[in-house]
């Protein structure tokens, strides 16, 4: 594969205004849900049916859930509660990714303009960006860019 564009977004602390503009400007083709739980009340226009129906509806964008690419209920709970910091998590989470090797099941179905998406508001401690540079690592010619 060559030339990957790989972007990443997190929806929290964003309008649905600001959420789709943002993916639609950066021509954002695909978005791969790397949730673990995507159905949550909580999380507004990014809960999965709705967000189905106006990635398309809005942008002619694709939506596709992959929890496989998430961490395990027991890592993020870890993580979320406290038990473990963000460098134990770090390294669980890309551990867990080679264990799976992600690199194989998920290198051949990457596209140009897929898009990583996650709840957090940025990516400096979120899985996404962990799973975005563990795939440029085994893409030929990828680029990460965090919307």
């Amino acid at each position: 594969m060559t030339d990957i564009r790989l972007f990443t977004i997190g929806f929290t602390r964003k309008t649905a205004e600001v959420f789709f503009t943002t993916l639609m400007e950066a021509g954002v083709q695909r978005v791969l849900d790397v949730r673990l739980y995507n159905s949550s009340q909580l999380a507004g226009f990014a809960k999965c049916g709705d967000l189905t129906y106006f990635l398309r509806a809005i942008g002619g964008i694709d939506y596709v859930h992959r929890p496989d690419l998430g961490p395990t209920k027991e890592l993020l709970a870890a993580f979320k509660g406290g038990t473990i910091d963000w460098p134990h998590y770090e390294r669980d989470y890309l551990a867990l990714m080679a264990n799976r090797e992600t690199e194989r099941t998920v290198v051949g179905e990457c596209r140009d303009r897929d898009c990583l998406l996650c709840s957090e508001p940025t990516p400096e401690h979120c899985h996404r960006r962990l799973l975005a540079e563990y795939l440029e690592e085994h893409l030929c010619d990828a680029t990460v860019c965090h919307l």
